[in-house]
């Protein structure tokens, strides 16, 4: 069964969409559930001045990446990465045993788009369209310079 702050976001979600020109995008997904969450970020003075996501999955899926940018909005990017699965749940008041794993992909999502952000915030000025949805063997790489041929 399903907590009304659960059934609430679901039915309500906040921040549905996707943060124009963002300064970092995380996008996760779960193979075996088809769960997939993208949030999109901007900051300013180093605080989450604006968090918006897209989610494909089930009514968790959707609660658990609402409310997880509602708790980061205006955060300063630490606080932001100390949200964990088990916070994100417990301000849902709990979900469902075999719905945690929801709560795993919004932390990672936000965490992802943060991480993303901070790659490209010295060197580049911002999120790139070309570093979505690349693995972290590709974003290693993404930095380095090849001679050339």
């Amino acid at each position: 069964m399903y907590s009304q702050k659960v059934m609430d976001h679901f039915s309500n979600p906040r921040n549905v969409g996707e943060v124009p020109d963002p300064d970092g995008v995380g996008t996760v997904g779960n193979p075996v559930c088809g769960d997939l969450m993208k949030i999109t970020i901007r900051v300013k003075d180093g605080r989450l001045q604006d968090v918006k996501f897209l989610t494909f999955g089930c009514g968790a899926a959707i609660a658990t990446s609402s409310m997880v940018t509602e708790m980061v909005k205006g955060k300063t990017l630490e606080e932001a990465l100390q949200v964990t699965n088990k916070a994100v749940a417990e301000a849902l008041d709990g979900l469902p045993p075999i719905k945690m794993h929801c709560s795993n992909l919004a932390a990672d999502a936000l965490h992802a788009a943060i991480k993303d952000y901070l790659a490209h915030r010295d060197g580049k000025g911002g999120h790139t369209e070309e570093s979505e949805g690349k693995g972290p063997e590709e974003k290693e790489s993404e930095g380095r310079e090849e001679s050339p041929q």
